[in-house]
């Protein structure tokens, strides 16, 4: 324990961790320095020091904080007269979120663990949508309850119900099936699951739109990677990954040499008859046609987009 609170309490810094090729580019942004002293900040009236002067000061910033939901509340309020989404769908938006997340892993140090504070913010983003255009969480729960609940609630808090299945078909079913809802499946399906993401095939067929931690750390309170999707969100998607669905007649050590020549490898794979069905990851800066070229060599007869999420954004705590 002692060495937990150590780390906890450590400066932070983004360092790069070792990643796959799912992630288009090189992420190492150390964090800023401390500003330093000005002649102001020393002139400034002088900070309170008894206990009561300290807890009169975390009233007034907890009331601070309050009063700054219910002006975000009133906004909200207005973005759905405007977006008229309150009983049209989901207004998830996950490149937006994807960004928030990212920017406040950046900016953020003091004792308070990132753990907290973005817990926080998923519950203040995931409520606020919610109160846009209700929706569910679907998730399948066939590896095991806990998790799933886990990474459900850290993500998407308890005002979002949550709903269980039995295994990732009948999660993207739910959705097809929904207004706006969402649905979370493991990554690593593994092969008794078969080919789920056929099921994601089709121009009005549920799509990956996230993956899900934003963002990945050691000890992550909801660290299981999973993706989520949803009904085709045509303005909101994020590219930095793109995912599709490829049938092929065989597999060679060829075919995954020449995919990882264009940012690309197979995620999933399945027998599907005398063929082998894939699930591909590829950099969204290679354009479609080309990871297609990559996979004819193993006689791809059926090649289709079915999602795309942001690029892996890894860190750990190190001491200074």
């Amino acid at each position: 324990m002692a060495r937990r609170r150590a780390a906890v309490n450590a400066p932070m810094h983004l360092v790069a961790l070792p990643r796959g090729r799912d992630s288009a580019k090189s992420l190492l942004t150390p964090w800023a320095d401390a500003a330093p002293m000005t002649e102001a900040s020393q002139n400034s009236p002088a900070a309170p020091t008894t206990l009561a002067d300290l807890r009169s000061e975390i009233d007034r910033i907890d009331s601070e904080m309050h009063a700054l939901l219910m002006e975000r509340s009133g906004i909200i309020e207005t973005l759905i007269a405007v977006k008229k989404t309150q009983v049209s769908g989901s207004a998830f938006r996950p490149g937006r979120e994807a960004d928030m997340m990212k920017r406040l892993a950046l900016r953020h140090k003091g004792l308070l663990p990132l753990d907290t504070i973005e817990g926080i913010w998923r519950i203040i983003i995931a409520t606020f949508t919610y109160v846009q255009a209700h929706y569910a969480v679907h998730a399948d729960v066939s590896g095991g309850d806990a998790a799933m609940r886990d990474s459900a609630r850290f993500h998407f808090g308890f005002t979002v119900p949550f709903v269980t299945h039995e295994h990732a078909r009948a999660v993207i079913a739910a959705v097809a099936d929904s207004a706006g809802d969402l649905g979370i499946f493991r990554m690593d399906q593994g092969a008794s699951a078969g080919i789920w993401w056929r099921d994601l095939v089709g121009a009005d067929a549920p799509k990956i739109i996230a993956r899900l931690p934003f963002i990945e750390r050691p000890d992550h309170p909801a660290g299981t990677p999973v993706y989520c999707v949803a009904k085709p969100l045509a303005d909101a998607a994020v590219r930095e990954i793109v995912l599709y669905a490829a049938r092929v007649e065989r597999w060679s050590e060829t075919l995954r040499a020449g995919l990882a020549q264009h940012l690309a490898e197979v995620s999933a794979s399945a027998a599907d008859g005398s063929h082998l069905s894939l699930l591909v990851a590829a950099s969204g800066e290679v354009d479609q046609a080309t990871i297609r070229a990559s996979l004819e060599p193993a006689g791809l007869s059926d090649f289709a987009e079915i999602g795309s999420h942001a690029a892996r954004f890894a860190f750990k705590p190190v001491r200074s």
